[in-house]
């Protein structure tokens, strides 16, 4: 029980320290030590000096934040093209994803009234503060990792499952060349699939870096999306989604656009 916490709280904040681990369960560095060396043996962490790390194998996740000005163009661009294919009244799931903020911002701007369900944190906080939005939320709580700033868990899950929605636009950490796509957290994927399968229309957003990474968790096959929007990415590189037989869009960047 205590090791999966600590395997938890590794996955919420990215690492964890010996000293943290002594004082939150009152354990002695001896006993943290083979925790964490337990956790290590399951894959589950890297052993760092004086604490651990998630293991690289699980696949590098960056904070929201930092990932929220990577591939800027690409994600305005998708995001512009996502909110087109919104209608007056419809729903919306919106994961925590940064591509999906930058959805969020767009819908807002549009002054569509809509229904924004998510479990994203920053994405709340844009519809909450927004002066002139039209748009309901509702906020899908659970366990907040701070890393991603996203509430995820089975509280998050099971309110994910009380709600349907017309579509959900949302990315991934990659998507493997037969077709997976992938999530860094296991939590985040849970969310992310329970959404997908509760959208009427679930729809990937996708640059090109999606395609040269991949997560430790799988969400679902690319095939239960009903369509692709993807900018920045080579003809030669998408082959192998187009020969599943998903519809795919290619969306122009801000500077093809211009």
């Amino acid at each position: 029980m205590r090791r999966q916490e600590i395997a938890d709280v590794l996955r919420a904040e990215g690492s964890v320290t010996v000293a943290r681990l002594e004082e939150r369960f009152g354990i002695s560095s001896m006993t943290a030590r083979r925790d964490l060396a337990e956790l290590e043996r399951r894959g589950l962490a890297r052993r760092t000096h004086g604490g651990a790390v998630l293991p690289t194998a699980a696949g590098h996740e960056d904070s929201f934040l930092s990932r929220l000005t990577r591939a800027g163009d690409a994600k305005l661009a998708l995001a512009r093209a996502a909110a087109e294919l919104v209608a007056e009244e419809d729903s919306v799931f919106l994961d925590s994803s940064s591509t999906a903020y930058h959805v969020a911002r767009e819908l807002l701007e549009r002054n569509l009234r809509l229904t924004i369900i998510t479990n994203s944190q920053p994405i709340m906080e844009l519809v909450a503060s927004h002066p002139t939005s039209t748009a309901d939320l509702i906020a899908i709580g659970g366990t907040l990792r701070r890393l991603t700033r996203s509430f995820v868990g089975p509280v998050a899950t099971q309110a994910v499952q009380s709600h349907y929605a017309d579509r959900f636009f949302f990315s991934v950490k990659g998507v493997t060349p037969d077709g997976v796509l992938t999530d860094a957290d296991s939590l985040e994927a849970e969310v992310k699939r329970t959404m997908l399968r509760r959208a009427s229309e679930p729809i990937l957003l996708i640059d090109q870096s999606k395609l040269e990474s991949r997560g430790l968790s799988v969400i679902a096959p690319v095939n239960e999306v009903t369509r692709i929007l993807t900018c920045g990415v080579d003809e030669e590189e998408l082959a192998p989604l187009v020969a599943l037989g998903v519809a795919l869009d290619t969306v122009p960047n801000s500077e093809e656009a211009a």
